[in-house]
């Protein structure tokens, strides 16, 4: 049951601006954005971690470079843990797009929705259960992996596998740069901790079987 601590990029000008930025390209962290990173870094210095896996965009690798520094390990990027393809909605602001009939589908049967010239949500979620279950049955039962990637997609990890129904994955919360820890058996999973941020001291779990 490898440990996967899921982290959201830190905050990037667009984040603070409400627009969706989907996967264009040249969006980097901003100045608290790489402070982000640099406490995540330092928050899990001297955590076990075997392999940092990201998303290929430019906020999520950035994230996930001071944390590399400190463990003198690659970044491996994934494109199954991409960010969701929002289509035409990228760098649109979400003030503007509540204003669409369609945003309402969005909110609340996320399951049924397909963002316009992107992934349906369904899509999105079978795209990165399939990266996850792949790098699980890469590794060993006690291997602790770090996973940098966006928000929805780490929600959508989440609900799928605790059994939460894809149309309430939007009732979870992750902040820019915390941490969600996920432990995933072949037959069950169990969330460990969600929107975790690097002021609280964090406990990772026990290797299985040791208790300790």
């Amino acid at each position: 049951m490898p440990t996967f601590l899921l982290i959201r990029h830190g905050e990037n000008d667009y984040l603070k601006q409400g627009r969706l930025p989907g996967r264009l390209p040249g969006i980097h962290l901003n100045e608290k954005g790489r402070q982000q990173a640099q406490a995540l870094a330092e928050a899990l210095a001297k955590a076990p971690i075997q392999t940092i896996y990201s998303s290929p965009l430019e906020r999520a690798m950035e994230t996930a470079a001071p944390l590399a520094e400190k463990l003198n390990l690659p970044v491996i990027p994934c494109p199954g843990l991409l960010e969701t393809d929002v289509g035409e909605w990228q760098g649109q602001t979400v003030k503007s797009l509540r204003r669409l009939k369609v945003w309402r589908i969005l909110q609340q049967t996320p399951s049924l929705f397909r963002f316009p010239g992107g992934e349906s949500i369904s899509e999105c979620q079978a795209r990165l259960v399939a990266e996850i279950e792949t790098l699980r049955q890469m590794h060993a039962a006690d291997d602790l992996l770090a996973c940098v990637l966006h928000a929805d997609p780490i929600l959508q990890i989440v609900s799928y596998y605790i059994g939460l129904p894809t149309d309430n994955f939007q009732r979870l919360t992750v902040n820019a740069a915390s941490l969600t820890i996920l432990q995933i058996h072949a037959d069950h999973s169990r969330l460990l901790a969600l929107n975790y941020t690097p002021s609280f001291s964090l406990a990772l779990p026990s290797k299985p079987g040791t208790g300790k």
